[in-house]
């Protein structure tokens, strides 16, 4: 197990390398608390400044086990692209479930709520909107797992973002939903082998969003399971497949390279 999760973070880490377009990174990075409800929420945000001002803007939107150092790792990731990064936090200032019933706990009172979900996922984006460096009119969203699921929530909602991305994530449309207001492309990127969310969850969004005229793409990596995109080591990194890894990477780079450039 350790090897394999060392193979997984030196190919992460060889995938920042490739990928990086700059020699000196100039980034930067803090924690940001914002208010939802008259409740602190602690998301992150980093860029590199050897980009400038005005940069588009990426949120990022955790799993089910909250924010922590494998989000801030991919906004690092994307801040070497040229991206002004924002992690949300949608649990809460110091909510980070450890254990599987503390997660499904967390992600379940949401999946229960999609008003609070919403209301969230909005008060995130606005708080990222008003970020140094960023351009508040170009902006995408991107979620593993819960994360997401919270994705597709927001394109439900209406959310006027440029573009809405999918790892792995829960793809069943709640019942009394639909994709009429959705506003910007989804691209989907999804394990063939995925028992939480089945081929058979792929093939009822695709019909739904072609009814709805949506803009959409879905990659589908043959044998990936869920969360296959998990290197992180303080993780269960045991589902991860690191091709469906670099190539569903490569993959959101060239949609956020289309939408938000």
């Amino acid at each position: 197990m350790l090897k394999k999760i060392g193979l997984a973070i030196a190919i992460a880490l060889c995938l920042v390398g490739l990928a990086a377009t700059r020699t000196q990174a100039e980034i930067v990075n803090q924690a940001v608390v914002y208010t939802v409800a008259g409740q602190p929420y602690e998301g992150y945000f980093v860029r590199n400044e050897g980009f400038g001002d005005e940069q588009p803007l990426v949120l990022l939107v955790h799993d089910w086990d909250g924010l922590g150092a494998y989000e801030q790792r991919r906004a690092q990731m994307l801040a070497e692209q040229g991206y002004a990064a924002f992690a949300v936090d949608l649990y809460g200032q110091g909510v980070r479930p450890t254990t599987v019933d503390e997660s499904r706990a967390e992600s379940g009172k949401l999946y229960e709520d999609r008003a609070a979900l919403r209301d969230r996922l909005f008060a995130s984006l606005a708080q990222a909107q008003t970020m140094t460096g960023v351009d508040p009119d170009r902006v995408a969203i991107l979620g593993y797992c819960f994360g997401g699921a919270a994705v597709l929530e927001f394109a439900r909602a209406g959310a006027d973002l440029d573009g809405f991305v999918s790892f792995h994530g829960g793809l069943a449309t709640p019942e009394g939903q639909d994709y009429s207001q959705a506003a910007g492309p989804l691209l989907i990127l999804h394990g063939a082998d995925d028992p939480v969310a089945p081929m058979t969850q792929v093939a009822e969004l695709a019909d739904t969003l072609t009814a709805a005229g949506v803009d959409f793409d879905m990659e589908i990596y043959g044998g990936a399971r869920h969360s296959f995109t998990v290197w992180s080591a303080d993780r269960d990194s045991s589902r991860y497949e690191a091709q469906a890894d670099v190539k569903s990477w490569q993959a959101l780079l060239q949609f956020l390279n289309e939408t938000l450039r």
